[in-house]
């Protein structure tokens, strides 16, 4: 009977346990009037592992829009990202823009 009652316990327990999931965030790609749309497709492909038609879909639209959504990650990844834009960026000398927002 004990055996029994443990395993009611440990079934609240986990319930009460239950975690929230950690809180995504959109990498946005801004446009500008320098940075050429060759470069913002390798940015696409090369930090965020697109393909090259997806790439040049996103990269349009940026251009069009003024504004797009990269990927979407966690934090953490989102941060890495953009460290990884700013420095493709200004090595290539482009005044290229990432942002992040909460999803």
């Amino acid at each position: 009977m004990s055996d029994k009652r443990k395993g009611q316990g440990d079934a609240s327990i986990l319930e009460k346990q239950k975690l929230d999931k950690p809180r995504k965030y959109k990498v946005l790609l801004m446009n500008d009037d320098y940075t050429s749309m060759e470069f913002v497709v390798q940015v696409l492909r090369s930090v965020f592992r697109h393909s090259s038609a997806q790439a040049t879909r996103v990269m349009l639209h940026i251009h069009n829009k003024g504004v797009g959504v990269a990927g979407i990650y966690s934090r953490e990844v989102a941060e890495t990202r953009i460290a990884q834009v700013d420095a493709m960026a200004q090595e290539a000398g482009h005044p290229l823009r990432c942002e992040m927002e909460p999803e």
